[in-house]
C-alpha cells in the first residue's frame, strides 16, 4: 500500500500512531540496505529539546560512531532558536546515545564489520514525551541497487494508477 509516496513510513505510522515525528531521514532507505533497527535515547540540552520540538533538526548527514565504550551521534544539525541565541547550544555538537550495555556491544560489533554503518532513521517523541531516535544498522547500496529501488517504486506507482482507473 502506498500513501503519497511514503510507503517506507507506514511501519512507523501504523505501529506507533502516538509518536510525534520531528525528523525523518528520507534518503536512508534509498541509499542504504537496512539490516536491523533499534530505539535509543539522546542526551540533550534544554535549548536542543525545544528546537527539536519545533522541528529544527536535520539528520540526513548524521551517523553514529563509538568512542570509549559509548555511542555518539555526529553531524545531526539542531538549529538555534531565536530565543536561545545567546545561551544556546552548538548546532553540530555530538550527542551521546542512551542504550543498554548489551545494545552498545552489539552495535560496536556491527560498526567494526567492513561496510557496516549505523544511521538515524527518525527522531520522535515517545508517549512519555522524551525525545528518541530510531537507528538502523545498514550497508551502503551500489548504484545498480539504487536503480532497482527506483524501478520498483515506479512500478508500484504504475500499479496504483492502473487500479484507480479500473
Amino acid at each position: 500500500m502506498i500513501l503519497f509516496g511514503i510507503d517506507f513510513l507506514l511501519p512507523i505510522i501504523l505501529t506507533n500512531s502516538s509518536k510525534k515525528v520531528f525528523a525523518l531521514n528520507r534518503k536512508a532507505r534509498f541509499s542504504y540496505n537496512i539490516l536491523d533497527t533499534l530505539e535509543a535515547g539522546l542526551v540533550l540540552k534544554g535549548s536542543e529539546v525545544k528546537a527539536i520540538r519545533e522541528g529544527k533538526i536535520n539528520i540526513t548527514e548524521a551517523f553514529v560512531l563509538e568512542s570509549k565504550g559509548e555511542l555518539f551521534l555526529y553531524n545531526a544539525l539542531i538549529s538555534l532558536r531565536a530565543e536561545s541565541k545567546h545561551f544556546g547550544h552548538d548546532p553540530l555538537r555530538w550527542k551521546k546515545l542512551l542504550l543498554h550495555k548489551r545494545e552498545i556491544q552489539r552495535m560496536r560489533g556491527q560498526i567494526q564489520k567492513k561496510g557496516m554503518t549505523v544511521i538515524p532513521l527518525s527522531v520522535y517523541a515517545s508517549p512519555s514525551g522524551r525525545v528518541k531516535i530510531q537507528l538502523a544498522i545498514s550497508t551502503g547500496k551500489e548504484k545498480a541497487d539504487k536503480r532497482q529501488t527506483i524501478k520498483e517504486r515506479e512500478w508500484n506507482r504504475e500499479k496504483q494508477r492502473i487500479l484507480r482507473q479500473h
